[in-house]
């Protein structure tokens, strides 16, 4: 099996390519956000400790994490943001830890790892085989993130400087698919990293299927066992 780590930044066309992949072409996609958004459900551990930590102004009337708001408070401090990590990363490695394996002996042989933090958690790119980032001009970048969550300038611009700079992600990247072009251009691309995929998966089978086990028992240790 290979795993495939797929990023980009906020606002970069990370989600169409992913979407790409998992509806045109059939791939087997594990998408953190997804995931993300599970493991804080009412009721879950992260939930409560998301609670406890900043309080009731982060629930909805409906008792559902207010996403929005919650956003609104980390992305202008950097100390609550990383508290805010500390509590989800876990639940989230622990729930990709364990879609990977079902994946595994479903039979899959290969799998992206849509993960947006996937160079800043320096934990996925040790089970990777190859890692993809999604790129596009700081310009456009801006620009799809003000019109799309109908930000200022400014407000926009601090979201985007609150994580890793698409330059810094570009440059350790295996392979790059601009996304500044038409949506068929994006499309040729991934098509074309489809094809590379699927040529390449009988050769890194057994290397693959090896380090996926070892590298995640080692990464997350025997804990997520129990």
């Amino acid at each position: 099996m290979i795993l495939v780590g797929l990023t980009g930044g906020i606002a970069s066309g990370k989600s169409t390519v992913s979407s790409i992949l998992k509806n045109d072409f059939n791939c087997r996609v594990i998408d953190a956000d997804v995931i993300a958004r599970e493991v804080v459900e009412p009721g879950k551990r992260a939930y409560n400790l998301i609670v406890e930590e900043f309080g009731a102004a982060v629930i909805t009337d409906s008792g559902a994490i207010n996403r929005e708001k919650l956003g609104e408070i980390i992305f202008k401090d950097e100390a609550r943001r990383k508290k805010l990590n500390a509590i989800v990363h876990p639940a989230i490695g622990k729930a990709i830890f364990w879609k990977v394996l079902l994946s595994f002996f479903s039979g899959h042989r290969f799998i992206i790892l849509d993960i947006p933090l996937l160079f800043e958690s320096k934990t996925w790119t040790y089970i990777t085989s190859r890692n993809v980032v999604v790129y596009c001009s700081k310009e456009t970048q801006l620009k799809r993130l003000m019109k799309r969550n109908n930000l200022s300038q400014g407000d926009a611009q601090s979201r985007i400087d609150s994580q890793m700079s698409l330059e810094e992600k570009r440059c350790q990247a295996d392979i790059v698919i601009g996304n500044d072009g038409t949506l068929d251009d994006t499309y040729k691309q991934v098509e074309k990293l489809h094809k590379n995929l699927d040529k390449s998966k009988k050769y890194l089978f057994a290397r693959a299927t090896l380090i996926i086990v070892c590298s995640c028992l080692f990464a997350f240790g025997y804990k997520l066992l129990l």
